[in-house]
């Protein structure tokens, strides 16, 4: 399978959307580990419905203008990681949750180091909303994008929590 990419500026760096036929697929940083998402081929389409509605939405986001995206997602991760991931799906915009109200969520209260792992692979960054994840001291934990872009975005969302 072959996948389609675009890339749109951001406050919090350059973003590479990638949708499959099926939606958008993820969400790249601008200095993501090339490891921490492993999809197939990709061709650059500017026209991609799926990333146009994306880079739309993202915007708006950006812009403060909305506060829950509307697009067709295309997870690509193993069934655990999935359940994490719709888990980030349930998370109010400008609520935050830790990693162990995740595993209590799933019915897996020992597994916070599982979510933790999980968390760290969610390929669709933002709209899965992995930055709204911190540690059950409430303080800032590691993020792909790296946490200056976390604390921008949770304080896109009104909450501001130092580094």
């Amino acid at each position: 399978m072959t996948y389609a990419f675009k890339t749109m500026p951001s406050p919090v760096g350059e973003l590479t959307l990638i949708a499959s036929a099926q939606g958008l697929a993820a969400i790249l940083w601008e200095n993501d580990d090339p490891d921490r998402v492993r999809l197939g081929p990709r061709t650059e389409d500017r026209d991609n419905p799926v990333l146009v509605e994306a880079e739309r939405q993202l915007g708006q986001y950006f812009a403060g203008e909305r506060w829950a995206f509307d697009l067709p997602l295309d997870f690509h991760g193993t069934e655990f990681q999935k359940r994490v991931w719709d888990q980030l799906l349930a998370i109010p915009f400008g609520e935050t949750r830790s990693y162990g109200e995740i595993a209590r969520a799933l019915g897996q209260p020992s597994a916070s180091r599982a979510v933790g792992a999980a968390n760290g692979k969610n390929p669709i960054s933002i709209v899965a909303p992995c930055h709204r994840v911190i540690g059950t001291n409430g303080a800032l934990t590691g993020f792909a994008g790296g946490l200056a872009a976390k604390q921008r975005l949770l304080a896109l969302e009104g909450l501001e929590l130092a580094l």
